[in-house]
């Protein structure tokens, strides 16, 4: 239980059904679906569109999304690649022989097609009891009307105007400048874009006017990009991956997504007596901090698209764990690893749903970089997402940029099995998410923390040859650390961000939700 004489939050508890997002008014959207008689499914659907208005730096219609479900009545996990892929015209070659060494973030190069309207469609026909139509339609007046900007939004707004591009310039800023906490902020034609898509499903986006309106904004910004590969867009179900993380079940989304790290990394601090350390200590730190140099290292050499990852087994061995953990020092930090494939970034929302069936449903849905690649369609206003900077342009790397090719995601929806509990969540944060799901697992299972309790706990974080140590630490530890070689930083902005609902076998539903964000879990 939290010290009641400090700032914080309690958990949150009901019997019938919770969210757990980044914006209130997500979570009220969510919670709204399933009282009209929605389920997990369309009511995850509800609150993650709608994000896209409360925080249009994160996420939107452009962008890519990953699910992990439980059905009701079920003790199996089911997973959603919506993720979409480079263009038939994509080129590593053609980058390289302009001199880039990594695909550049603002340009069209970078955009890739958007898969998570295909994926909400699909996920929607296939376990909602709505239908799109349906789940769309209410929230059509907010983007027609728009929404006052919470703080945090504003926060990331004023940091990141500045990459927002032609067209991209008249929606996304108020009157030159970066939308102040409180304006009120609409996407009319993004309103327009739903209601095609309530109408039509998926081929109200993917064809027609806003298909149109979307290849010809990327034509003219020297795109390859043709209706035949927009057309072509399709997400696709498969298998989670499985691993231990301190006893119990860590449930992630398989390559192209980063789950694999998580894995490895919880594989890799097996090896350490972490229980024994002070959970805000250097120790803890110190060997979380190595142990993401080396699982990332490995990320970077192989992840990529399903069929181009030949090494998953591999990466998933407690053997291959072992020889890493041989190579940390716990008292000198080792340099930085292989820098990453792509540009790291923060930009993501996450959205838990359980509803009264214990449906469960964890979802994650980014445009990748802060306002995605900056560009945006000319009639519509849909941002387009830049993940194609997360391919790799070293020739014969599994990861390089192909036609027709997914990128190495860094965006992951997890699960936790415990015993006959289960628990989706979600880290935010962009590379930091893989540290972030075994951080958040230790905490609980180590620390013996409530979910809520273990989001809310200072974090730290191996990044770009920095260890980045919020405030939340004593100013001894960071010098324990400095001394151990760690270039240590605080960061400008917090790390990451979450949510969490635990699915108690004998008992309520349990949610959690990071301060760092402006949003909450509720219930019902």
């Amino acid at each position: 239980m939290r010290d009641f004489h400090l700032p914080g939050r309690s958990p949150v508890l009901s019997d019938t059904g919770m969210a757990a997002t980044s914006h209130p008014l997500a979570a009220k959207v969510a919670l709204d679906t399933l009282a009209r008689g929605g389920n997990a499914v369309d009511a995850a659907i509800a609150g993650a569109v709608l994000l896209g208005l409360l925080e249009p730096q994160m996420t939107g219609l452009g962008g890519d999304a990953f699910v992990l479900l439980r059905p009701a009545g079920s003790d199996g996990i089911l997973a959603l690649n919506g993720s979409g892929r480079a263009p038939a015209g994509a080129s590593a070659e053609a980058l390289r022989d302009a001199g880039h060494e990594t695909v550049p973030l603002g340009a069209v190069d970078s955009v890739t097609l958007p898969g998570a309207v295909d994926a909400f469609c699909r996920l929607s026909d296939a376990h909602g009891t709505l239908g799109i139509g349906d789940t769309l339609a209410p929230l059509i007046p907010y983007f027609e009307a728009g929404v006052p900007v919470a703080p945090r939004v504003a926060f990331d707004w004023a940091e990141a105007a500045d990459r927002l591009q032609g067209a991209a310039r008249g929606p996304y800023l108020d009157g030159g400048a970066p939308y102040a906490t409180g304006r009120r902020f609409a996407l009319p034609g993004q309103a327009e874009v739903l209601r095609r898509i309530a109408a039509e499903g998926r081929a109200g986006f993917y064809a027609g006017a806003v298909a149109d309106d979307m290849i010809a904004a990327l034509r003219a910004a020297g795109g390859s990009h043709t209706l035949d590969d927009l057309a072509a867009v399709e997400a696709t179900w498969t298998d989670p991956i499985f691993g231990d993380c301190a006893g119990a079940d860590l449930v992630e989304h398989p390559p192209n997504g980063q789950g694999a790290t998580a894995l490895l990394m919880a594989n890799v601090l097996r090896r350490f007596d972490l229980a024994a350390l002070d959970p805000w200590g250097a120790d803890r730190a110190h060997l979380e901090a190595e142990a993401t140099k080396l699982a990332y290292d490995a990320r970077n050499r192989i992840l990529a698209d399903s069929d181009h990852t030949a090494r998953l087994e591999h990466m998933l061995s407690q053997d291959t764990a072992d020889r890493l953990a041989d190579l940390i020092d716990p008292k000198r930090a080792m340099a930085a690893a292989a820098p990453l494939a792509e540009a790291v970034h923060r930009d993501t929302i996450y959205i838990t749903v359980v509803d009264r069936d214990r449906m469960a449903v964890s979802l994650i849905y980014s445009i990748f970089h802060s306002f995605g690649s900056g560009l945006a369609s000319e009639r519509f206003g849909l941002l387009f997402q830049n993940r194609g900077a997360g391919f790799s342009l070293a020739p014969g790397h599994p990861n390089e940029m192909a036609p027709g090719k997914r990128p190495m995601h860094t965006i992951i929806p997890a699960m936790l099995r415990e015993g006959g509990d289960l628990m989706p969540f979600g880290v935010m944060g962009g590379a930091y998410q893989p540290a972030g799901h075994v951080r958040f697992v230790h905490n609980m299972r180590l620390f013996g923390l409530d979910p809520q309790s273990a989001i809310d706990a200072p974090r730290c974080f191996a990044d770009g040859g920095a260890l980045k140590v919020e405030r939340g630490y004593a100013e001894g530890v960071r010098a324990d650390l400095a001394a151990r070689g760690h270039r240590v930083e605080i960061p400008a902005t917090p790390i990451g961000g979450a949510q969490a609902i635990r699915i108690h076998a004998d008992g309520p539903l349990e949610g959690a939700s990071d301060p760092r964000k402006d949003g909450c879990a509720l219930g019902y």
